[in-house]
Order: structure tokens, then C-alpha cells, then sequence
């Protein structure tokens, strides 16, 4: 039976690639001379440094400018609230996302039986697990989901006959 998998997944390796882009610009830019902003990863924790609220929005662009350069979603990054560090600095926390959380893939079985194609979509873990009898039915569900307005980056992989 022809199925395929819908899974979120972010490649680290890019992100840190993207990081010490970001990283070398913030080095070289005139408007961050002797400003002490900065970018640091954790696991799966981004950790942003700046001096005051113009600086961290001037991070978040260059967050979001390097992760398209580097073909990394920046739908994959959920912004934590912001709060006050040593001195007058602003830091705040910012999770790249992982895996396809349950309410997210509880929406997409939904979105996917509501619209009357003949395939089963089961949840896994974290991703989601859709077959049916017939690839076009599997072809027209990519395009369902694809169409979907989503907070996160999806991939499909694992297409199989």
C-alpha cells in the first residue's frame, strides 16, 4: 500500500552555519560597533544578546535573512518572551523547532479526513504516517497540506509504493 511520511525536522548543521553568519556580520556591521549583541545555540536553544529592543529586532532579521540563505525555514524558530539580562541588555530564548508536536498533528488528520480523500493518516511520535490505495490520492494530500496555513516548516518523505 503506497504511503508516505509528513515529519518537521531542521538540519542543526545549517543553523550553525546560519549562527556564525550572523555571528561574522554582527562583527563587521558599523551600527553593531561596541555593542555587545550575540547569537549562541544549545542543543536546540538559540540564546540572542543585545543591547536594547532595536538591537534584538535587528537580530531577528539577520535570524531570519541567514536562515532563508542557508534554505532553513524561519518558520522553524519560536520566538520566547524577552527579558532583561546584566545592565541595560535584552535576551531572549528562541527554540528551533523539532517533530510535529500533538496538537499540530491532531489539525492535520483532521484537515486530511475532513477533506474526503480516500487515505489514512495515523499519527507516529513525532510525524505522521499517511497511505492509501492510490498515489494520486497521496499526491493530491501533499497538495492539501502543502495549501495549509501552518506555523512550522513540513517535509515528505519516505514516499513508497
Amino acid at each position: 500500500m503506497p504511503s508516505f511520511d509528513i515529519v518537521s525536522k531542521t538540519d542543526m548543521a545549517e543553523v550553525d552555519n546560519a549562527l556564525a553568519g550572523i555571528t561574522r556580520e554582527v562583527a563587521q556591521r558599523f551600527d553593531f560597533k561596541g555593542a555587545k549583541c550575540s547569537v549562541e545555540r544549545k542543543d536546540e536553544t538559540i540564546t540572542v544578546l543585545a543591547d536594547d529592543d532595536a538591537k534584538l529586532k535587528q537580530m531577528h532579521e539577520l535570524l531570519k535573512v541567514h536562515f532563508t540563505r542557508r534554505n532553513v525555514d524561519p518558520k522553524a524558530l519560536d520566538y520566547k518572551t524577552v527579558e532583561k539580562a546584566a545592565g541595560n541588555s535584552v535576551r531572549q530564548l528562541v527554540i528551533v523547532k523539532q517533530g510535529i508536536d500533538k496538537d499540530l498533528a491532531k489539525t492535520l488528520v483532521k484537515a486530511i479526513k475532513d477533506s474526503k480523500i480516500k487515505v489514512q493518516a495515523s499519527i507516529q511520535g513525532d510525524e505522521l504516517r499517511v497511505s492509501g490505495k492510490k498515489r494520486d490520492e497521496l499526491q493530491d494530500t501533499i497538495t492539501l497540506v502543502r495549501g495549509l496555513e501552518v506555523e512550522q516548516p513540513l517535509q515528505f518523505v519516505n514516499f513508497r509504493d
